[in-house]
């Protein structure tokens, strides 16, 4: 009975449209007051959710991100993908991916990256020739590969649900699939630019290359010093968020001189809501999962899934697939929180090694941010670049199966995960 409580008025709510923090955290309470648990309790466990050192990295990350959104960091990615790739029958839909791919790189957020490579180049796209729901579906789709490539405030969600893993490794592990993903997207993009005819453009010389390069590296040149001194030990991951936003603005506002007060101001306000709504998600998911803990969700659903097989390759591809369904329907960051300690031992039972799993999950939760109902950066996307949402779906169903293959590649291939961390922390 109190799992029905629970399961269905967290569903119900997400049906009246109530949004999921609220949806979580009123279905925890629900729960708990059908099993005689003081209603304190659920407000203690969303305050320890939340009060994580480790957490704080979070709302640096998403700082940093919105300042180089806002300050033009974007744009000059976008340049150098563009002298790189321009000439390519379908040459903007290739530098979208590449832009985002090195957005990603500096930002963590595919939410961020939406939003910034949708404003960028979608306009340019369009009056290019290109169809509208085709620039959407290779925006949303390249924003996700920020997810993987560090840094991602979601990885450092990831370690801390499942115990204490590695940022450090996380982070590395997360490098080769990010990369893979990205030269399938392209692969994606470029057959079907050739398929509707989209136009090339022109190579700018490598004298241009070279000037757009330079003026891109202050930009990425914070993910080499976030992740470079997370690896070499100067500094944590905690302290790195820090020391990116730091950096952001010096780059910003000294070198490249495009910070001014009021965009400063507005950056500070977006990253100020988006991290209150990340934080509430997480706080409101860990009592969710509190309440799964305490209802023996996670052991009950374990032994079911090792009655129906003890095979390594039926259980990953299980809970894959129960992943790719919730995915469907929650965010991100509460199903990290939530998922993590149902699936994690179930897979370590097999010998799958957390940093592997952590990549795994955050690839296959990757799929369901474009994916409807609840896809935020399918919504984003498809609210910057004009196009309605619908037509948006019809068309991404390639770049669907491009991350299918690529799941299904880092599952069973842990060495995609595993090889960069072991060569280089070992």
């Amino acid at each position: 009975m109190e799992l029905f409580i629970l399961f269905g008025t967290f569903f119900t709510l997400l049906i009246l449209g109530v949004p999921v923090a609220f949806a979580l955290g009123a279905s925890a309470l629900a729960t708990m007051a059908y099993l005689d648990i003081p209603l304190i309790v659920g407000f203690q466990r969303m305050a320890a959710g939340m009060n994580v050192f480790a957490l704080m990295a979070i709302p640096f990350f998403i700082y940093a991100g919105e300042l180089m959104n806002h300050s033009g960091i974007a744009e000059r990615l976008v340049r150098f993908a563009q002298s790189l790739l321009g000439r390519m029958r379908g040459g903007l839909g290739l530098v979208n991916i590449l832009a985002s791919m090195m957005f990603g790189a500096v930002s963590g957020s595919a939410v961020a990256s939406a939003s910034a490579m949708g404003s960028a180049l979608v306009p340019v796209m369009k009056d290019d020739g290109y169809d509208g729901d085709y620039a959407v579906d290779v925006t949303i789709s390249a924003a996700t590969t920020g997810l993987l490539i560090p840094p991602s405030h979601n990885m450092i969600i990831y370690a801390i649900a499942a115990g204490g893993v590695p940022i450090g490794a996380l982070f590395l592990a997360g490098v080769l699939p990010g990369i893979l993903l990205g030269l399938s997207l392209m692969v994606v993009a470029y057959v079907i630019a050739v398929r509707r005819g989209y136009p090339a453009g022109q190579f700018p010389g490598w004298g241009a290359v070279a000037r757009a390069f330079l003026n891109a590296v202050p930009g990425l040149m914070s993910a080499v010093i976030i992740v470079g001194g997370i690896l070499s030990g100067i500094f944590t991951a905690t302290e790195s968020s820090a020391i990116a936003v730091i950096y952001t603005v010096i780059v910003s506002a000294i070198v490249y001189r495009s910070l001014d007060w009021e965009t400063f101001v507005t950056a500070t306000i977006s990253a100020a809501k988006t991290t209150a709504m990340v934080m509430l998600v997480i706080g409101t998911a860990a009592a969710f999962g509190w309440v799964l803990a305490v209802t023996e969700v996670p052991l009950r659903l374990s032994q079911a899934m090792l009655e129906i097989s003890s095979n390594p390759i039926v259980i990953l591809l299980m809970i894959n697939l129960i992943l790719l369904a919730l995915g469907t329907f929650m965010d991100m960051s509460p199903l990290i929180v939530i998922c993590t300690p149902i699936f994690l031992p179930v897979a370590a039972e097999f010998g799958i090694d957390p940093v592997h799993f952590g990549i795994i999950m955050i690839l296959n939760l990757g799929a369901g941010l474009i994916t409807p109902p609840v896809g935020s950066v399918l919504f984003v996307g498809s609210a910057v670049g004009k196009v309605q949402i619908e037509q948006v779906i019809r068309g991404l169903w390639p770049f669907y199966l491009a991350f299918i293959a690529m799941l299904l590649l880092v599952t069973f291939t842990p060495a995609l995960s595993l090889g960069l961390p072991s060569l280089i922390l070992d």
